[in-house]
């Protein structure tokens, strides 16, 4: 399956176990990236499974390089992950 980088409008292709391409990584303020860092889990992008706290990290870093960027973020995938979470939704997205 192809990983492209997670900041809104950017299709630089990244490792799978990458949220971003360096340049908006780099964009992300450093305990924000921490977080990410720290929730992410090998394997995750296999199964489809990622936790809470990583969706919420991810969710919050495409954030922050939205608003460095001057773009509405675009969160579709955190969101989805993060209804399932809560029992809301329970497709893959």
């Amino acid at each position: 399956m192809a990983h492209h980088c997670h900041a809104t409008a950017c299709a630089v292709p990244t490792l799978r176990e990458m949220l971003m391409c360096r340049p908006h990584w780099l964009l992300v303020p450093r305990p924000l990236r921490d977080s990410v860092l720290a929730a992410y889990r090998p394997g995750q992008c296999d199964d489809w499974n990622p936790s809470r706290a990583y969706c919420e990290a991810a969710k919050a870093a495409v954030e922050a390089v939205a608003a460095t960027e001057g773009r509405p973020p675009d969160t579709r995938l955190y969101d989805l992950f993060l209804a399932r979470a809560d029992g809301r939704e329970a497709a893959r997205p």
